[in-house]
């Protein structure tokens, strides 16, 4: 069947490049002012070529994968029209890159921010980021992120220099998702990891309260997720093989039904942006309180106003994305064992699903 994180997995060091590396959960918005990165003009004699190659045979320093995600972000320019990597180019063309930060003027300060450190060692830590917090600054979010907690946390590592692409963090989660990411402390484990997030022999699942009961109680969501045509500041999911997106698979299964929403696990093969937020509600089960994704709709039961003030009770519990990342897996990169971790359920989930549990224990009482 054709259906479709948090998250964006940082390719291998080689694909990297500081200036390109913009933060996957803050999505391009149009009335964010722009700054120029790159400028090429196309030479009268330029034969039609794509424009993610063009780029790439000009800038050199960086992968063609990553000037294809420039595109996907809307940050590729052919005069002040954005165009997707399979452009062609024309003579005469102005090609500019633009990002929503100038370049090379982001510094990462270190700030005294709590973390909940759930492993270190001196290759990596694993941490349980708390809903709320960006995990990389830009776009806006310039203190306050992970990135910045880690720089003051690791201040007097010599080794861990925040502003080096070729460690920290390893995957990216959404700012208004909960749960765990590993952060690389040296280039090689870093490498190691991405290889293995590149390679899906990572295992990672997701806790979410999504709208609705499901006809089937596991199922796999597969298709292509790419920015939305219409609002670039949501994904899309379209269909396999299409020239639209990049591939993504889901699998999921139902852990509780409660009156008119459900408690899943989401398990991860790929690590597109917005990846389940946007596979659950193309499914027709928005998660619940996710406001870019239709969730924050009363999308089941009887619009009654006593039901609508229990949800917007449940708004007030929760008032984002029903979704956790609960677990991760991976190899370590030094001494070769399987890591597992798990992670508790944040407060405003646990009270959120209570609160569901409870609802619909009083309509089987009636």
């Amino acid at each position: 069947m054709f259906v479709e994180e948090s998250e964006r997995v940082s390719v291998p060091d080689s694909d990297l490049d500081e200036d390109l590396d913009w933060d996957s959960e803050q999505l391009a918005d149009t009335s964010t002012p722009l700054y120029e990165h790159y400028r090429f003009v196309a030479d009268p004699g330029q034969t039609p070529v794509r424009a993610d190659k063009f780029l790439f045979d000009r800038i050199g320093r960086i992968s063609r994968n990553r000037i294809q995600l420039a595109a996907e972000a809307g940050c590729v320019f052919a005069g002040d029209n954005p165009i997707r990597s399979s452009y062609k180019v024309k003579p005469g063309d102005v090609l500019t890159i633009r990002m929503e930060r100038p370049r090379n003027e982001l510094e990462i300060l270190p700030e005294d921010i709590s973390l909940d450190i759930v492993y270190e060692d001196d290759s990596l830590l694993v941490v349980n980021k708390a809903a709320g917090m960006v995990v990389h600054p830009g776009h806006g979010n310039f203190t306050g992120t992970l990135l910045n907690a880690l720089a003051y946390y690791l201040r007097h590592d010599n080794n861990f220099d925040p502003t080096d692409p070729r460690l920290g963090l390893v995957h990216r989660i959404d700012k208004d998702t909960s749960g765990l990411l590993v952060i690389a402390k040296n280039p090689d484990t870093k490498t190691h990891l991405s290889r293995q997030f590149f390679n899906k022999t990572t295992q990672r699942t997701y806790r979410a309260l999504a709208w609705g009961r499901f006809e089937e109680k596991e199922g796999t969501i597969e298709g292509n997720i790419g920015r939305d045509l219409r609002n670039r500041t949501v994904m899309a999911v379209y269909p396999p093989n299409s020239e639209e997106g990049k591939p993504a698979v889901t699998h999921y299964s139902v852990l509780e039904e409660m009156a008119f929403v459900s408690w899943i696990e989401c398990r991860l093969e790929t690590g597109r942006t917005h990846q389940i937020r946007a596979h659950m509600s193309h499914i027709g089960h928005p998660l619940f309180s996710d406001e870019k994704y239709g969730g924050t709709c009363i999308l089941r039961g009887n619009n009654t106003p006593k039901y609508r003030q229990f949800i917007n009770n449940c708004f007030d519990i929760c008032p984002r994305q029903a979704l956790h990342a609960k677990t991760l897996g991976f190899e370590h990169p030094i001494t070769g064992q399987w890591m597992s971790f798990d992670s508790e359920l944040p407060t405003d989930l646990e009270k959120l699903l209570l609160r569901w549990q409870a609802y619909t224990q009083t309509l089987f009482d009636k």
